[in-house]
């Protein structure tokens, strides 16, 4: 708990700088809408944690995020009754693609880099094929209800970003995150001794989709239907993953502390709105934030005898 005080300390500080210009901020209905709108960001931030602390990259999720918004749009094209079904298959369209990019970044012994920029490519040049760049289709009222309504008072995306969070949390404490922070220390070492790595590194990248397929969800409820929703996200989530302490690499850092970066970058963001800063300085930023937290972790951790010397995305296949 004590490495993700700071990250803490700089969302506390974010969060009264933004009070400070806006008071209504500090009222429930303002700061719920505030976590309304990062709790998609906060998510795919929670699945980009599993697959950084294994020592891996997922460059698709912002791809995936588009192509979940554009198939819900085609397919349910404003019919309520199609809601249900077709948030099942987007569940389902996250997770192959996240299968596919673990079982490619293990058994083929693809640099999961690679391998996921592939994928977003591939992602990207089916979502243009299909829509020819304008999406067709509506969203249900149904469909959007899990991005811009309530349940009571809480709006349903932060109830859903507290389970997600809750449920990344209990995996971490589980034999599996274990195995994960293992394999992102030393994955050599780590399968020496027994452990199944290749087997948590593709769940890992199965989590990650999953979370892209929620974003989306709620990214289409709140944004609506385009077909650039999910451009940079990837660059986002992994910005807000190092910004919560979270060592490229693997092997070390928070799952809470990783929500939280999200939590502070979207503070950031909206601090600099308020402040009539351009958006273009987002980007920025991010690239700031990830030389920063590189250049921290090199200093952190010394060169630990035995380690792989070889960046994450160049690893060579362990043996099983």
């Amino acid at each position: 708990m004590k490495r993700a005080l700071p990250i803490f300390t700089v969302l506390l500080v974010l969060l009264i700088a933004i009070a400070a210009s806006n008071p209504y901020f500090l009222e429930p209905p303002g700061f719920l809408a505030f976590l309304k709108r990062a709790a998609p960001l906060a998510i795919l931030a929670a699945g980009q944690y599993f697959v950084i602390v294994a020592g891996e990259f997922d460059l698709s999720v912002g791809s995936l995020v588009t192509v979940e918004v554009v198939v819900a749009a085609r397919l349910i094209d404003g019919d309520d009754s199609a809601t249900w079904p077709v948030l099942a298959l987007l569940i389902v369209i996250g997770l192959l693609v996240g299968l596919a990019n673990g079982v490619i970044t293990t058994a083929l012994a693809v640099p999961s880099f690679i391998t996921t920029l592939g994928m977003m490519l591939i992602l990207s040049g089916a979502v243009f094929l299909w829509t020819g760049g304008a999406p067709r289709g509506a969203l249900s009222e149904g469909f959007r209800a899990f991005g811009r309504e309530e349940l009571g008072p809480i709006p349903w995306s932060v109830l859903i970003l507290l389970v997600v969070g809750a449920v990344a949390i209990l995996l971490m404490r589980a034999d599996f995150g274990r195995t994960l922070i293992a394999a992102g220390d030393n994955r050599r070492a780590a399968s020496l001794s027994g452990v199944r790595v290749h087997r948590a590194t593709i769940f890992a990248f199965a989590i990650s989709g999953l979370s892209a397929a929620i974003a989306g969800i709620l990214l289409g409820g709140f944004a609506g239907v385009s077909a650039q929703i999910g451009q940079g996200l990837e660059f986002q989530a992994i910005t807000a993953v190092v910004l919560g302490g979270v060592v490229l690499g693997g092997g070390r850092g928070s799952v809470v502390a990783a929500m939280a970066g999200a939590l502070t970058l979207e503070a950031l963001f909206t601090l600099l709105n308020l402040h009539g800063i351009s958006g273009a300085l987002e980007f920025t930023v991010q690239g700031v934030i990830i030389i920063a937290a590189v250049a921290v972790g090199a200093v952190r951790l010394p060169f630990r005898p035995g380690a792989s010397i070889s960046p994450p995305m160049l690893k060579t296949k362990e043996t099983p």
